[in-house]
């Protein structure tokens, strides 16, 4: 028996890194799985990865997954996407805001519109399709959003600053909007406890190679010994999703500390663990 057994899942981002493994997990798990992204077809992007490659792989294995096109930074198109969950599998259980888009510029050379459609993706969108999931949510009193946040919600704390790099990396607007997602997280918790709906937040504890973060020079390869598997990160979520309410709703945490923390894995390392997480996460 799976902990997701009939559950009816929607994870943004779906398309590759993060977002595919935690559908390919949920989907082993016994979710039936809505996998959204922009990338429906390999070569669509310029990053591998697809939401036909998450749903065959899915399927491949024996779950039950569908492909879901959907530009969530317009509330039109997350509207639809909800929509279109319920008409499939029926009432969601889960909500996964994995979805992301980053920019690395400095505040100084930032266009304005690339600022606003990072927001609109990054912030926006988890509290639009949040707001839609919970009135699916709340009148069954049940219900689990897990929303993905990065070590970047970190500052680089006060100055001086006599090394440039710290600066020069141009993180300051992604490290603003996770800050803001994890606040969000704790407060819609607070919000939506009484009835029933567990909503947690996690990072994690070391950089994952994907093909985003390979992009941007933040791993070398794929292949980086240096990084964390992303099957770490979609075990983290599927434990805050499927464990009791009283357990988990308000945490702000990171993949290996949780993991470890309820006897998931034995070895732990990275933020959370070795060193200290954001302020939201020591609350």
């Amino acid at each position: 028996m799976g902990r997701l057994d009939g559950k009816v899942v929607v994870v943004t981002g779906a398309s590759r890194g993060i977002g595919a493994e935690i559908a390919r997990i949920f989907a082993a798990a016994g979710g039936r799985v809505i996998c959204a992204a922009r990338t429906l077809r390999e070569g669509d992007h310029q990053l591998a990865g697809s939401l036909e490659t998450t749903v065959e792989g899915i399927r491949a294995a024996g779950g039950e997954a569908r492909a879901f096109t959907a530009n969530i930074a317009e509330p039109a198109e997350c509207e639809r996407l909800i929509g279109a969950a319920r008409e499939t599998y029926g009432p969601i259980d889960v909500l996964v805001n994995n979805a992301a888009l980053t920019y690395y510029l400095p505040t100084k050379d930032f266009p304005l519109n690339r600022w606003l459609r990072s927001w609109a993706v990054n912030f926006h969108a988890p509290f639009v399709l949040s707001q839609l999931a919970l009135a699916e949510m709340i009148p069954r009193r049940s219900g689990a959003i897990v929303n993905i946040s990065s070590g970047a919600a970190i500052g680089p704390g006060r100055g001086p600053y006599p090394d440039p790099a710290v600066g020069a990396r141009g993180g300051t607007c992604y490290g603003a909007e996770k800050a803001a997602l994890e606040r969000f997280s704790q407060g819609l918790a607070a919000e939506v406890y009484q009835h029933g709906v567990s909503v947690t937040c996690v990072s994690p504890s070391q950089i994952v190679p994907t093909p985003g973060t390979v992009y941007h020079r933040l791993v070398k390869s794929i292949d980086d010994p240096r990084g964390e598997p992303p099957e770490l990160m979609a075990k983290a979520a599927l434990l805050l999703a499927t464990e009791p309410l009283e357990k988990v709703s308000g945490r702000v945490t990171y993949s290996q500390q949780i993991l470890k923390e309820f006897g998931w894995i034995s070895d732990a390392r990275g933020r959370g663990v070795e060193t200290p997480g954001s302020g939201y996460s020591q609350i």
